[in-house]
């Protein structure tokens, strides 16, 4: 029953199975490296569009009851690492990129939460989040999935709770530092059809921004699936490079994507023989640590804090690469 739920409703293999047959009744031959190409792209598009869109309502929906305010109060109930691990799980549920995610973190550091709390949402929010929870079961089955998202919030609260140790508040930029003079703001209570509103505006917000990122990955993610060599990637990423999770961590920076569009790379790269703890390293890397959002965090922070993030999260994505990739036979 669950490999039925995993790989027919999770995974959506009909609707693989369906475009396969809609191509060979116009000719197409769907093992051939076109025709498997272009089975993929359609099939990987349209399923990662269709439940970034359902997940991303439904989320956004849980997400209308914790406006800022109300997400500040509950996480100043917490004390210590406490306070860490609920921040983390609070990024959970907001479907924000990483540079969405940087104007609710000035707003909590601005709102008088500890430094190394709103520092575990920072972390926490881009990289882990209950779609992707989903999105990555129906690609990398229920173990890799439950693994990715639980090692993320282990570097989330690992990283704020260090950060906190070290008493950073003083390389806050000033326009961000605690305005003890900001008055209480007013929850809003909403009724049930401004929270589906607010939803609906959220999936077409969200859907606008990053399509053309699952289009663009599931396109490269095609590319390799059939066109890559297996022995290119499996020398690079692969058991013979012992440096492969440092360089795909390297290249996951640069790369500007939302967690949507670098899964389908991914899901190539490791049908291509690249290790599962340096896949994952390159998805973590590319949606906690793009380039945008960096820039953006180096005008909240002063340089000794941003070299502390920085640290800490590819110290965490590095070592997470290697724990899995000894980890692969108990998880494949």
């Amino acid at each position: 029953m669950w490999q039925f739920i995993s790989e027919q409703i999770i995974g959506m293999r009909w609707l693989s199975d369906l475009f396969g047959a809609l191509l060979s009744s116009i000719g197409l031959d769907v093992e051939s490296r076109f025709g498997s190409a272009l089975r993929f792209f359609l099939y990987d598009v349209v399923k990662i569009t269709f439940l970034l869109c359902l997940l991303v309502f439904l989320i956004s929906f849980v997400q209308s009851f914790f406006p800022p305010e109300r997400s500040k109060r509950i996480l100043g109930r917490f004390d210590g690492v406490g306070a860490n691990i609920v921040a983390a799980l609070l990024g959970t549920v907001t479907p924000f990129c990483s540079c969405s995610s940087i104007p609710i973190f000035i707003g909590f550091t601005k709102a008088g939460l500890p430094l190394g709390v709103t520092f575990s949402f920072l972390i926490s929010s881009p990289m882990v989040d209950l779609a992707s929870l989903i999105l990555l079961m129906s690609i990398f089955g229920i173990k890799i999935a439950v693994a990715y998202v639980l090692l993320g919030l282990v570097i989330a609260v690992a990283g704020g709770t260090l950060i906190e140790k070290l008493k950073m508040e003083d390389q806050l930029a000033d326009f961000v530092k605690v305005d003890r003079n900001r008055p209480g703001v007013e929850i809003p209570k909403l009724k049930f059809k401004d929270r589906v509103a607010h939803s609906k505006d959220q999936t077409v917000s969200t859907l606008k921004k990053v399509f053309l990122y699952i289009v663009a990955g599931v396109a490269v993610g095609a590319v390799i699936h059939n066109w890559v060599p297996e022995e290119w990637i499996e020398n690079v990423l692969g058991r013979h490079d012992p440096f492969g999770v440092i360089l795909a961590t390297i290249v996951g920076v640069p790369v500007y994507a939302d967690i949507f569009g670098i899964i389908p790379v991914s899901e190539a790269l490791l049908g291509k023989g690249a290790l599962l703890g340096t896949v994952l390293s390159f998805m973590m890397a590319g949606t906690t640590l793009s380039v945008p959002s960096l820039v953006m965090l180096r005008r909240v922070v002063k340089p000794k804090l941003f070299s502390v993030f920085m640290g800490v999260c590819i110290l965490g994505i590095v070592i997470v690469g290697y724990v899995f990739n000894s980890l692969q036979v108990l998880l494949i």
